[in-house]
């Protein structure tokens, strides 16, 4: 077993995701205490810095969600740090998190994304709205979990009750068209895409209820496919990963229409991390443990560092010969 030093986990923090994200720390902490690593878990505040220090970490694992964590902001922290962690890097988290730009790259690059309209605060959307068929979808722009969102047209749902939710996380929300068809999620790890999944919820979208409250939302794994559907599942999921420049690990969700086109909804950097959650439900139908994948994460940050070392080193014997 390969020694890393101290491996911090990072979670908690300040986002709306705070609750999951400790989940996900607790269950990457006692997964990577099962494999003998040496780590303790770090609930983000204003001092972790002092804490990552005082521990001596050696690399850190991020399983923070929504804002700070996948924004980009905790990973500029750490590589002021010069602290090896997990995942994607600044600019590509920043971008995942925010819809608008992430699917504007999809469209620019042929990836089908849903028909939508991005409205600021305190301005006229009536006409906006007007442009959309019920049910359409409204949602923050930078959030992820399906929080805020809401599908408007339902029995449920007003107008009104969605545009103050959405905007209740965010002064920019995303009004959407909505996609009649099957929802799907696909895994990427090292750059290969894992087994489909696909989840089948009684509501019309796999909101926050769907995944966090409703016991009835179920999961097929791998998801029952033709072949040649399964593989372009695969493909476009690959694709936005690397339209967006992720490394290492990342979720991609989407919808198939009822004609069979696939529509991006969005990229996930850092995914639930607990053993029920999707990313190591699809590792797992790959014949990854929950454990082993949580090691694989350290092990790529750990090897990415000592590579920058080594590639740092041959330009400073290159430079001075």
């Amino acid at each position: 077993m390969e020694n890393y030093g101290k491996i911090a986990v990072l979670a908690g923090g300040p986002s709306s995701e705070r609750e999951i994200s400790l989940k996900s720390g607790r269950a990457v902490y006692e997964a990577l205490k099962r494999k003998n690593q040496d780590v303790d878990f770090v609930d983000v505040d204003n001092n972790f810095c002092e804490k990552l220090k005082d521990i001596g970490a050696g690399v850190a694992f991020i399983a923070l969600h929504g804002k700070f964590g996948e924004d980009g902001s905790v990973q500029a922290i750490l590589e002021g740090l010069n602290l090896p962690y997990t995942g994607s890097e600044v600019k590509s988290s920043r971008l995942a998190l925010d819809k608008a730009a992430s699917r504007e790259l999809f469209s620019t690059n042929g990836l089908k994304v849903p028909r939508y309209k991005i409205v600021k605060r305190n301005t006229e959307i009536r006409d906006v709205l007007e442009e959309f068929e019920k049910p359409f979808v409204v949602k923050p722009q930078h959030e992820g979990s399906s929080i805020g969102l809401s599908i408007v047209g339902d029995r449920r749902t007003c107008v009104d009750a969605a545009l103050n939710m959405a905007f209740g996380y965010s002064d920019r929300i995303i009004v959407e068209e909505y996609i009649h068809g099957r929802e799907f999620t696909v895994g990427v790890l090292e750059e290969q895409p894992l087994p489909v999944i696909e989840i089948e919820t009684k509501h019309n979208v796999y909101d926050f209820n769907a995944k966090y409250m409703d016991e009835e939302t179920k999961y097929i794994v791998p998801a029952i496919l033709g072949e040649d559907e399964y593989r372009d599942v695969q493909r476009y999921a690959l694709k936005a990963h690397q339209i967006l420049g992720c490394r290492d690990f990342s979720r991609v969700d989407m919808r198939m229409g009822r004609q069979g086109d696939v529509y991006i909804l969005e990229v996930n950097t850092i995914p639930g991390l607990t053993e029920r959650s999707l990313l190591p439900k699809a590792a797992l139908a790959a014949g990854i443990s929950f454990e082993d994948l949580c090691m694989k994460l350290v092990d790529l940050a750990c090897k990415r560092k000592s590579n920058e070392a080594q590639t740092y080193g041959a330009k400073r014997h290159k430079s001075a010969g």
